[in-house]
């Protein structure tokens, strides 16, 4: 599920992908009560998302008769946004899911005509239907300005170490997991050099648009991140078996630090002159009590947007 596909292998595997629709919404034996959805089946059910997306038709996933649906936290009718213009999934993709709230989350690179982008989804799945689309694009166009890391989807990989299953007697609890994410966004804010609530592994990497970034620690320890004025996030998916928790989240930008000096000294002028806002859907793998590994996929948002997914008064 993992390799490079393209509209051409969707358009193949597509009566298989409506046949497994259908035996997800009846249930394994014909039985008329529903029958819980496992990591198995919410993982059928991300494909079958990804293959009608791809075909601009709803019929080919489980989608349930009413559908709450948000695309860079616009919430609009489903189907509307990129379920229009998307015309290939390049890849690679990577599938989370969390049998115990029934969600699922989704990475991939997708091309709208001549137009590349990065593409990130939670769906939510009650009955083995589809009930909430989430989904965040990114292209060039929504990351103007400032300048805003973003790849290249030719060359777009996903580190191998996040899809892997980590072996159960290694595996931490959710709450450690959604921890070290908090750790993460923590650290995030107000970065002054401290790593805060987490640790990261010696050759972790994050891969923010697909553009690859290798040394997460020296990064925060540098200091750099400064301007970072507030980190508002929601921890959205805890996927155990694979021990990654995935968060929406936005990180706002006042615009009033100008030049600060990093923790060696050195001076640094930032980006963000005026109020501005990223928005995002970000995923941390940890293994061995540390991250290993982020993906995150992000634009840029007018300041202080709040998720219609938040529950008010948060």
């Amino acid at each position: 599920m993992n390799g490079r596909r393209t509209s051409s292998s969707f358009a193949a595997a597509a009566k298989i992908t409506v046949a497994a629709a259908a035996f997800l919404l009846t249930g394994a034996s014909g039985d008329s009560r529903v029958k819980p959805c496992d990591k198995a089946c919410l993982e059928q059910i991300g494909d079958s998302y990804r293959a009608a997306y791809l075909a601009h038709d709803p019929a080919r996933a489980p989608f349930a008769a009413k559908v709450r649906f948000s695309e860079n936290n616009i919430e609009m009718p489903f189907p509307d946004g990129t379920w229009d213009t998307v015309t290939e999934e390049v890849g690679p993709t990577l599938t989370l899911s969390d049998p115990q709230t029934g969600d699922i989350g989704i990475y991939t690179a997708i091309k709208q005509r001549e137009v590349p982008g990065f593409l990130a989804v939670r769906l939510r799945v009650e009955g083995r239907k589809i009930t909430e689309v989430e989904q965040i694009i990114s292209t060039k166009r929504n990351l103007s300005s400032p300048p805003t890391p973003i790849g290249d989807i030719e060359g777009y990989a996903l580190p191998p170490i996040v899809d892997q299953v980590v072996p159960k007697e290694k595996r931490a609890s959710r709450e450690a997991l959604m921890g070290h994410a908090d750790g993460y966004f923590d650290t995030l804010q107000h970065n002054n050099g401290e790593i805060r609530g987490t640790c990261f592994h010696p050759d972790a990497t994050r891969r923010e648009n697909g553009m690859l970034f290798s040394d997460i620690k020296g990064g925060f320890e540098s200091g750099r991140y400064a301007f970072n004025d507030r980190v508002r996030r929601e921890i959205v998916l805890v996927d155990q078996e694979r021990q990654v928790v995935m968060a929406r989240g936005f990180i706002d930008h006042k615009g009033v630090l100008d030049e600060y000096n990093l923790t060696d000294g050195t001076k640094a002028k930032s980006v963000f002159q005026e109020p501005q806002s990223w928005g995002l859907l970000e995923s941390f793998k940890v293994t061995d009590g540390c991250i290993a590994a982020v993906v995150a996929t992000f634009y840029q948002a007018p300041y202080y947007t709040v998720s219609p997914w938040t529950p008010r008064g948060r």
